[in-house]
């Protein structure tokens, strides 16, 4: 839980300076780091990006609620396109992601958190 804290804080940096792109990316990483604290909670631990993997993981265990599957589902989208300009016909990433997906990300990233910190007991 402490990476996925650290990378809410650069998140809220992020979103702060107009850097969108990189705020929804690392909305994306602080979820990933969120549910890896679950699963290591729970004794899985696991190796992967992909957000509904993860969820999916932990529904073995435990209920997941459907606001945070669904907010995994949104924020696993910026794992690619926020980084990479060829995820785009043209146009730099930097570009594509504005004020309003950014706040999005961090609303959805929000409720992940939650989840982790109910889960594991770490606030």
């Amino acid at each position: 839980m402490e990476q996925a804290k650290g990378e809410l804080k650069a998140a809220k940096d992020l979103y702060a300076t107009s850097n969108y792109a990189w705020c929804c990316f690392t909305c994306q990483q602080a979820a990933e780091k969120a549910l890896k604290a679950i699963l290591e909670h729970l004794g899985t631990p696991t190796i992967g990006y992909n957000l509904l993997a993860l969820v999916s993981e932990i529904s073995k265990h435990i209920n997941v609620p459907k606001e945070v599957e669904d907010a995994c589902r949104i924020l696993n989208r910026y794992y690619i396109p926020t980084r990479y300009p060829n995820a785009f016909s043209s146009g730099a990433p930097v570009h594509m992601f504005n004020e309003d997906d950014a706040k999005d990300a961090l609303e959805r990233l929000g409720k992940v958190m939650e989840f982790a910190r109910e889960i594991t007991g770490i606030a």
